[in-house]
This record gives C-alpha cells, structure tokens and sequence, in this order.
C-alpha cells in the first residue's frame, strides 16, 4: 500500500486546534477522539524561555530607550521574526485515509508514534501545542513551535530565530529551493515515512501534486501554489520588461505604461545604489572609527597604568608614614628624658622640653601638609577614574550604536543582492546606467529652459 505525505505551514490558530470553536468542515460529535499532547500559554513559554536572557540583556544597557520590558510583545510587533511556527502533517488524503476508516485509523497510529519523539529530535523547537484531530476529513496533526537559539552574539543571547534554531539541527541554507525550512520539512517527512514503512504503507511521492487535508487545507495549499506562479511569473517579467525598456530606449519609442513601470525600477535600483553608496561610506567611516577607538582604548590603558602608579606611590607614602609613626613611639630622641637630680624645673622645661615639642610641631605641621597633598591627589585620581569610566560608558554606546547601523545597512544590501538575483547583476547594472543617462537627460532638458527664463 502507497500513500502521500503532506507537510504543510499553518497561520497557527491555537483557538481552532483546541476546538474552542468549530469551523464548517469539522464534526463536533467525533471531536472527542482528537488527541491533545499538550496545550501551554505561549506566553508563560517564553518567560521559560528568554527570561533570564532578558535580564542580562537589560543588565548591559546604559540608556533606558534600549531595554526591552516584554520580549514576546517586542517580537509580535516586530517584522524580523514571527513569535512561533506550525506545521501541519497527513498521510494520505479523505479519499484513501477518510478519518472513520480503518486505514484512518491506522494513519491516526503512525502521527501518534511521530509526534511522541517530535520535541526530542527537535530540541531547538520549543513545542507548546500539539494536535491530532480525528474531527474532520483526513486524520491530520498540528505542531505550533517557537524556534529558538542560544549563544547569540547580537540582542538577547538566547532569542527567537527559525533559521538558527533549523541550523543548530543541522540544517544549512543553500539555495532558494533548498532553504533551512525545506531541508527541515524533507528531513521529517523522512522520519513519517520509516514509521509508515513499519507499518506497512510506502511513501508515495507525487512532487507537489498532493491530496489534501480538507477543503479548506486544498483552497490553502492551492493559494500557496498560484503565490509561487505568480512570483515565478513576476520574476519573468522583470527580465522581460528590463527588454522592452532596452529597446524602447533604442528606439525611441517607448509608451506611458512602460515609462511608469520602468520609473518604478528605476527608482528602487537608484536607492538601493544609494544605499550600497552609503554603505561604503559608513563602513569606512566605522573603520576609522574602530581605529580611533583602537588608539583611544591603547590612551587609556596607559592612563589607568600611570594612576596605577600613582596609587602604589601613595601607598608606600603610607606604610613609610606608618613606619615613621611608629618610629615615634619607639626611638629614644622621640621620648622625653627625665630630669637630672639636680636640675631645676625651669632648666628641664628650657633644655629638654621645649625643644622635644618644637621637634613634635615641626614633624606635626610637615604631616599635616603631606596628608593635604595625598587628599588633594587622591580626589584628581578619583576624578580621572569617573571621567575615564563616563568616557568608556560613551564609548560603548557609540559601538552599540554603530552595530545597528551595520545591522540596517547589511539588510538593505541584502535586499539590493535580492533583486540583482531576481534581475541578474549584468541586467540591474544595465537599469542603473539606463537610470544615468534618463537623469542626465532630465537635467539637459531643464538647462536651456533656466537659461531662456533668466533672459526674460
């Protein structure tokens, strides 16, 4: 027996999966043999998560607008990642596996089998609900994950990323067919078919030619299959208009509907030529910098060496200070002699003690002005080491501030290395050096017309 596997990607409505409300295709009275793996609160998973991450990454910044109070929050209103994936598997189709058939059954057995060692073989997947309805046509099985990575260099160590969480389990891009997602996807549907094969049924492959889910699950993947076409189709005629721009430019002849379309490339190719400007201006610019802060770091260190220096001055001040204080207490010229049997109080006072307090003033008073200057060079030191540390903290903000640039001005250059792959870097070329001459001829065409005005 041969039967196909469908892997699709779901919007994801946890609602619908859990059946807090039932769509047309689904059979309320068979809901009680869907089967429930587990059904958590998205958001108490990613404080499981990312929590801890959160808290360093908070810990390191300096000014308030960079910390992040909700990271779930952060990712949902955010465009980079989605807050958590699904997939969505069957064996067969209504057809041939209807879900009140044995053979029902039976694909019901295989998903269960597969879903239990799912989070294992996926340990960056973070499944937090799981599904396998029996209420509808076909026996099928939802998956919702958060994809999910650690050790990472930029942001929260530990954060949300479907492509590095696919790498961490091997999966490496290529090509656009051969994505992180599409390894992933051929990868499980491998593992599905060695548990079908134990069962008895081969992996019947038909390419893209599948059966379905349901209905709804055909209308999807159908969608999916004309949004593909259509960006096949798209791509065409970007080659094909690049064409009739080249020609109509020869010739002379080109048309209001060509003109507006060709405007329209024209000026993305300009601003993401702009952009590829600019980006070679601030990495410049960002390696100047590094070199400034480089030399600036190399000031530095040799500023807290010399302060180092002079610490270990005013220690030794101190412990020679200790040394000479307890020389006063010990040494025999620091004591004061008593009196000869007959020397008269006036003669001890003038000969023995008034030089001894004059010898304590002078040592007392030279003191006291050593303590003034080690106070006095003890606040400079501490000033040096507050300005030295604000100048740091700038320093820091500066290099943060620099790597989101790079962050900014990487994605447009991977947006200006999308489009030479759709256009063809010859052909993108081809429209900027097209989108020079138009300019140039623009402002030819203005010249005479200042020039003819200014006359008047």
């Amino acid at each position: 027996m041969k039967r196909t596997i469908s892997v699709m990607t779901g919007k994801g409505s946890v609602n619908h999966n859990s059946r807090k409300f039932h769509a047309k295709n689904t059979d309320p009275e068979r809901s009680c043999l869907n089967v429930e793996y587990c059904n958590e609160n998205i958001k108490d998973v990613y404080h499981e998560l990312f929590d801890e991450a959160l808290a360093r990454y908070n810990e390191k910044q300096t000014r308030s607008d960079r910390r992040i109070d909700d990271y779930y929050e952060k990712i949902c209103s955010g465009k980079q990642e989605k807050p958590f994936h699904e997939i969505i598997l069957q064996i067969g189709n209504k057809e041939d596996m209807g879900a009140k058939t044995e053979d029902g059954q039976l694909a019901a057995k295989i998903l269960d089998k597969y879903m239990q060692d799912f989070q294992q073989r996926n340990p960056t997947l973070r499944v937090f609900s799981a599904y396998l309805h029996m209420d509808e046509a076909t026996p099928h099985l939802h998956i919702d994950f958060i994809p999910y990575t650690t050790g990472s260099k930029r942001g929260l160590d530990t954060r949300v990323s479907l492509k590095k969480a696919l790498a961490e389990l091997g999966f490496k891009g290529g090509t656009r067919s051969e994505t992180e997602r599409n390894q992933w996807v051929a990868a499980e549907k491998e593992r599905l078919a060695e548990i079908m094969l134990q069962h008895g049924i081969e992996w019947e492959k038909k390419g893209t030619h599948e059966k379905h889910l349901s209905v709804l699950d055909f209308e999807k993947k159908e969608r999916a299959k004309e949004v593909a076409e259509l960006e096949q189709t798209i791509s065409g005629s970007k080659e094909e208009l690049s064409d009739i721009l080249h020609q109509q430019i020869t010739a002379g002849q080109e048309t209001e509907q060509i003109r507006k379309e060709s405007e329209a490339i024209r000026q993305e190719v300009s601003k993401l030529s702009a952009t590829n400007h600019l980006l070679k201006e601030q990495t410049e610019t960002l390696t100047e910098d590094k070199e400034k802060l480089l030399s600036e770091n190399e000031k530095l260190e040799k500023q807290q060496k010399k302060l180092q220096q002079e610490i270990n001055k005013m220690v030794q001040s101190k412990e020679v200070m200790e040394r000479n204080i307890h020389a006063y207490d010990e040494d025999v010229k620091w004591q004061l002699a008593e009196p000869g049997a007959l020397m008269s109080a006036k003669n001890y006072r003038d000969k023995k003690a008034l030089p001894l307090v004059e010898k304590l003033k002078e040592v007392v008073k030279n003191l006291t002005i050593k303590c003034v200057q080690l106070m006095e060079q003890s606040r400079k030191l501490t000033a040096k080491v507050d300005g030295q540390q604000k100048h740091i903290s700038r320093l820091t903000d500066k290099v943060m501030e620099q790597n989101d640039t790079i962050d900014r001005l990487q994605e447009k250059v991977s947006d200006l290395g999308r489009l030479e792959r759709h256009l063809g870097r010859e052909q993108v070329q081809s429209i900027v050096e097209q989108s020079k001459a138009l300019e140039q001829a623009e402002r030819a065409m203005k010249r005479p017309k200042r020039a003819f005005e200014m006359s008047r």
